[in-house]
């Protein structure tokens, strides 16, 4: 037992006007969100997609479809069902289509590599899969391997405006092109259907299955592992109506069904999937879908849809103030600049400042908490060299790294410990995982922090040494192990070290053989065989040996110091 008692809350006092201490949660599954918004706003779009526009109650009515075509495929409640696919029409109707059945979502990278994709699928046990054309080749090299029953695809193109369908089918060279690099030839093979004909398989539209929402898992959400392997993050109906919730209450601006939501972080990430899927849904929020993040089409889409909330990390931010041409006027309609995954820089902050943009926020969470625990007032009294304070409902203490039962006082740096209704249910498959970090309701986070005397978070440091690439997560271990297959590398450390462009690179520190010749190039090559892109060392950097402790561990910090050095001289 960690934290047994409810923790004093001095920063209550300092909640800014209109935001509640406590929180009532409604006791709904996810896509009653959904069935609601369609009911209070009809007409209003629920998302658009290059130009296409989708009402909620043309979404509401393709979720029952497909949640009762996939249950002509045998999907039953408490069935896990893959989701591989990136932002599109077809990624939101088919999430809230599962979770109409009682199922459970599991959303995968579609950049995914074989092993990635194979270890995933086969933890989670998923018989059915929703993919995107372009990543079914990978699915299809590890399907027999997982036992998946049912593929079913689709393509980009699928839901684009009906006119610019038309156009990439012209027979045109241009055309073609374009064609060839949103969409791929998939083979009819056994078992493999169609979005469109799983809409089409039942007459009878799905109606919401009956489920307890604090105990039904409603999604699965891979994270890194200190082990070097992805754990599944397991989160009930109960925990991502609280996050949804709790974001509502903390923006105390938002406007029912008059939102726009530029959605260009990934929703199979918990902080996309919560402040781009769900969280627009209860307020009946229009969301601008981009399938990956591109800074011209970004800036298209800031000018077209005039978008009043833009959630993103620190460094898809810069990039789009990189964006020659842009100035307050493409910006000036975001009223909400929702930070997270990394911290903002002094630098990010005065550019913001210098161009007269208010909004910017700073939040803090990991996918265990689905994931937001603090955020900075959006009342104009944002200190983002902090994470702000914690949301509604929610309590944070912090414990003695060695002892967690021990609290600290105020201004005392040690391990955040979180208790709220969106902390997670525990890890799949993995219950002495579960019991390392959860206990009693109180969630240890991993992370390093002080709390002021008012209440106000600040981290300081990750206890594990977890890599931040533009917002993604990457563990070291997962990527010394890929690198210890190579013949050349007899021993190697993984360092995530400050970057301009993405927040931080990873940097490998590698123990060449003798007799086998160094090539940086040889090794990027073989990473990137096993490991998505972002994962795949930036440089790599030939050592005699590593630095090491009395019991044999690599000592990072000496590692990260020297090569700063290094760099400096």
């Amino acid at each position: 037992m960690w934290a047994a008692s409810r923790p004093s809350r001095p920063w209550l006092r300092e909640y800014p006007p209109g935001v509640p201490a406590e929180l009532d949660v409604p006791g709904v599954p996810v896509p009653r969100l959904i069935d609601e918004a369609a009911a209070r706003c009809p007409r209003r779009a629920a998302y658009v997609f290059y130009g296409r526009r989708l009402g909620y109650r043309q979404v509401q009515r393709a979720v029952d479809r497909f949640a009762a075509g996939l249950r002509s495929l045998g999907v039953r409640p408490g069935d896990r069902v893959a989701l591989i696919l990136p932002n599109c029409p077809q990624q939101a109707i088919a999430f809230f289509a599962v979770l109409r059945l009682g199922a459970v979502a599991v959303q995968h990278n579609p950049l995914c590599t074989e092993e990635e994709m194979r270890h995933q699928l086969a933890d989670c046990g998923a018989r059915v899969a929703v993919v995107l054309d372009r990543s079914y080749a990978t699915v299809r090299s590890v399907r027999r391997a997982v036992r998946l029953d049912q593929v079913v695809v689709t393509s980009l193109v699928d839901y684009l405006p009906r006119l610019k369908r038309l156009a990439l089918r012209l027979p045109v060279a241009e055309m073609r092109r374009k064609l060839a690099r949103v969409a791929a030839e998939v083979p009819r093979d056994p078992g493999v259907i169609t979005f469109a004909e799983v809409m089409r398989r039942s007459a009878q539209p799905a109606r919401q299955a009956r489920l307890d929402p604090a105990r039904q898992l409603a999604a699965i959400q891979y994270t890194g592992g200190t082990e070097g392997r992805p754990k599944g993050v397991m989160l009930t109906h109960r925990n991502l109506v609280a996050n949804a919730c709790q974001q509502h209450a903390w923006d105390v601006g938002c406007r029912d069904g008059a939102e726009v939501t530029l959605g260009v972080l990934p929703l199979f990430h918990s902080f996309g999937l919560i402040s781009c899927l769900i969280a627009p849904a209860m307020r009946a929020g229009t969301v601008v879908l981009l399938p990956r993040f591109d800074p011209d089409q970004t800036v298209r889409a800031l000018r077209r849809h005039r978008p009043t909330v833009f959630p993103g990390v620190p460094t898809l931010y810069d990039r789009v103030l990189d964006t020659p041409g842009v100035g307050r006027r493409e910006l000036a309609s975001v009223r909400l600049w929702l930070s997270g995954a990394s911290g903002l820089s002094d630098r990010t902050i005065g550019r913001f400042r210098e161009l007269g943009l208010s909004g910017l926020i700073q939040a803090y969470g990991l996918t265990e908490a689905s994931p937001a625990v603090s955020a900075n007032p959006v009342d104009g009294r944002a200190r983002n060299e902090t994470v702000g304070l914690p949301l509604p409902g929610t309590d944070v203490v912090v414990v003695d790294q060695d002892d967690p039962r021990r609290v600290l006082p105020p201004g005392r740096p040690g391990e955040l410990v979180v208790r709220g209704p969106q902390v997670f249910a525990g890890y799949w498959n993995q219950p002495a995982a579960t019991a390392r970090v959860l206990s009693n309701g109180w969630l240890r986070t991993g992370d390093v922090g002080v709390m002021g005397p008012d209440g106000w978070l600040t981290i300081l440091d990750r206890k594990q040494d977890l890599i931040k690439v533009s917002g993604f997560s990457v563990f070291p271990s997962e990527v010394e192990e890929v690198l210890r297959r190579h013949p050349a590398v007899i021993d190697c450390a993984v360092l995530g070290l400050p970057d301009e462009r993405r927040g931080e690179k990873v940097v490998a520190c590698v123990v060449e053989h003798p007799a086998y010749p160094f090539s940086a190039e040889e090794l990027r090559r073989h990473c990137g065989r096993f490991l998505s892109h972002y994962k795949v060392p930036a440089e790599f950097w030939p050592r005699a040996g590593l630095p090491r402790s009395a019991i044999g561990k690599v000592v990072r910090r000496a590692l990260r110091e020297e090569y700063l050095q290094t760099v400096t001289r």
